[in-house]
């Protein structure tokens, strides 16, 4: 048990499982009080319930934006604040041009493009009446560099990276930081849309020669989320084993 987060509220999306269950566990484990906001209801809480009165689970569509409205409420009324959000929440399906399609598009740009955006917006007014806040992005090494059989995943998170950096530049003068993480090859469920043939390829290429796991990514979203980072902004961090060197 910490205290690096002791005293702060937090709603982080698509934590119901995998590296937002890890976020979620640890930011409680360091004294935050957490929102856990995803699509997935009894996953959701059952962790919340595994992690106390110091968690709570909102129904979240990350597209929807009278959703968002009701998990910033949650976390205002339950716990007295916003002061931290950790956009999380996203899909991922490969598929090479040919096989792209517009239903394609329009997954990936409502939940990991529309998701994040309207997730910036939902949280700024609170942030700004009390003149703090740190938000964290989750894009992707995708984000980064081209990847084969990534451009309908990959375009909307280089548009995270975008928007992080638009944001970052307005919300900060009220005392809001905005980040970005850039997970490359981390152990999650998202790896089961490889085939085990690509996913040992990936990990043979990788300089430290392994996949991350989701504990290794909470503990750099961690120290964007806290005051450790307090003069971090518009920063994005690479969290890939030096797979974009």
């Amino acid at each position: 048990m910490g205290n690096r987060l002791e005293g702060k509220v937090a709603i982080i999306t698509g934590a119901a499982r995998s590296m937002g269950a890890a976020q979620a566990g640890l930011f409680v484990a360091e004294g935050a009080k957490v929102v856990i906001a995803d699509i997935l209801d009894d996953d959701g809480k059952r962790l919340a319930d595994q992690l106390g009165d110091s968690a709570t689970f909102v129904h979240l569509d990350v597209g929807e934006e009278a959703q968002w409205e009701a998990a910033v409420d949650t976390a205002v009324t339950e716990f007295g604040s916003i002061d931290i959000l950790v956009n999380n929440a996203g899909v991922y399906r490969r598929a090479s041009f040919e096989e792209i399609t517009p239903e394609l598009i329009d997954l990936h740009y409502k939940v990991n493009q529309l998701g994040v955006f309207l997730g910036l917006r939902a949280v700024y007014a609170p942030m700004r009446e009390q003149g703090s806040g740190s938000i964290v992005n989750v894009s992707s090494i995708s984000g980064m560099r081209a990847l084969p059989g990534h451009a309908a995943y990959g375009t909307t998170k280089w548009a995270v990276r975008g928007l992080t950096k638009y944001a970052a530049t307005e919300f900060g003068r009220h005392g809001i930081r905005v980040n970005s993480t850039h997970p490359g090859f981390i152990d999650t469920v998202m790896l089961e849309e490889n085939s085990p043939e690509v996913n040992a390829g990936i990990s043979a290429v990788t300089p430290l020669g392994r996949k991350g796991t989701v504990d290794e990514l909470a503990e750099v979203t961690l120290f964007l989320a806290s005051d450790a980072s307090s003069y971090v902004n518009g920063a994005e961090l690479t969290i890939d084993g030096g797979t974009s060197i």
